[in-house]
């Protein structure tokens, strides 16, 4: 069993608890519950909340972790409106509960007061290529079933996408640090610093006794307008100004192209390190947003400002040239967006941040043989995760493009239940 652990305790807000009580004893804890059926990972939350009720934090910490590794971080990221929060049925006739707050305070406490036990390795080798939401989950997964596993790294620190993709005001930094400490206890060795494909390719872990690897690298290139001004000094791309954006002047007037949820991270962080006005640009109007409500809501209330129906034709040291579009009928009833073909705008700014989603590295698949991927760029693997060379494994955004967190969660633990099943059908556990 886990026992207690050095870490600093994390001090939560007496009036968040209380809060939390509160919405607890709200909780009607449904037979039939709508808002466990709206997870996707299927939390059980009735459970979670009677356990609440009772004061039991580590036990319901406990099974949140076993069913969610990141539970602590879905609580935080998730799109709850879509999920728990917003498939509760006191949400009907008022205000739903607010679980997503209770699970944060549960499975924080819960990391905070647990270590868990060294794992002395008995079953194969696992090479884990990755160390975002899908490759923590897989490790750990595997790891407690007694592999012997490495996770290999690019960065200097382990979380991926969690950790350089997601601001610290919306994901504290220490937190991933938690889920990485915990998995040293455990005995999953990792190896910062190093890609997979330049100096050690995948070939070569096989070669040396690894017997099987996941690739959970995510999508860390960016994608391109293709037009012309993108290699300006005053141009970047998102995925790198978040990865670091105290290092990046951007003067007195940003720009920023797109608007899912990443184009309002670089928005909303650009606000809090100085800059006085942040407009994100978008070629269609609110409705047609892939940002959540919820991230749209907060840019504007800190003073996001938004130029709709513009789409960028060519970037400038001093703006952008923007051509205005128009909502047509197309075919079906459809509705399509179109250059109206007027006179071009020009919108002045002194930076331009390009957010409009990711790409994968080929650097694993370049340097291998058998491992085949899409037009994206993306690995193909079937439902269970099997890529098409033998031994290799897949899941998360480097198969199905930019996802939430809990998809990736979710598929990671098919995937480590079939690397487990192909250690053993193989023979390389004994």
């Amino acid at each position: 069993m886990p026992h207690s652990s050095n870490v600093n305790q994390h001090c939560i807000d007496t009036h968040v608890i209380r809060a939390n009580q509160g919405e607890a004893q709200r909780c009607v804890l449904c037979k039939k519950p709508h808002c466990q059926v709206g997870c996707p990972i299927d939390t059980p939350i009735p459970e979670i909340v009677k356990l609440y009720r009772e004061d039991k934090l580590l036990d319901a910490g406990k099974i949140l972790f076993e069913n969610n590794p990141l539970s602590v971080i879905c609580a935080l990221v998730c799109v709850h409106e879509d999920q728990c929060k917003g498939n509760c049925v006191r949400g009907k006739k008022g205000e739903p509960i607010r679980f997503h707050e209770i699970e944060y305070e549960i499975s924080l406490r819960y990391l905070e007061q647990v270590q868990f036990p060294k794992v002395t390795p008995t079953k194969a080798r696992i090479a884990v290529v990755g160390g975002g939401p899908a490759g923590i989950t897989v490790a750990y997964l595997l790891a407690r079933n007694g592999y012997n596993v490495t996770l290999f790294d690019a960065h200097d620190k382990i979380g991926g996408v969690l950790r350089y993709g997601i601001p610290e005001y919306r994901l504290p930094k220490r937190i991933i640090d938690l889920l990485e400490n915990e998995l040293y206890a455990m005995g999953v060795k990792i190896r910062p610093n190093t890609m997979i494909g330049p100096v050690i390719s995948l070939d070569r872990l096989f070669e040396d006794g690894y017997k099987a690897a996941f690739i959970g690298t995510g999508v860390w290139n960016p994608r391109t307008l293709g037009i012309k001004g993108e290699t300006l000094g005053n141009v970047h791309y998102a995925i790198d100004y978040l990865k670091s954006p105290n290092v990046y002047r951007l003067g007195k007037r940003l720009a920023v192209i797109g608007a899912g949820n990443v184009a309002m991270d670089v928005a909303r962080s650009a606000k809090r390190n100085g800059v006085p006005e942040v407009t994100i640009i978008y070629r269609k109007n609110f409705e047609q947003m892939p940002a959540t409500r919820h991230e749209l809501e907060q840019a504007r209330s800190e003073g996001i400002r938004f130029l709709l129906q513009r789409a960028p034709i060519e970037l400038t040291e001093t703006g952008l040239r923007l051509a205005v579009q128009e909502q047509v009928s197309g075919e079906n009833g459809s509705m399509n967006w179109r250059d109206r073909g007027i006179a071009e705008e020009f919108f002045a700014c002194d930076t331009i941040i390009i957010a409009v989603s990711q790409v994968p590295k080929t650097n694993i698949v370049s340097s291998t043989t058998k491992l085949n991927t899409n037009r994206m760029g993306l690995l193909i693997t079937d439902d269970k995760g099997n890529t098409t060379k033998e031994g290799t494994f897949a899941s998360g955004d480097v198969v199905t493009g930019a996802k939430t967190v809990v998809e990736a969660v979710v598929q990671a633990k098919v995937v480590a239940e079939t690397i487990d099943r192909y250690c053993r059908e193989n023979g390389y556990n004994t």
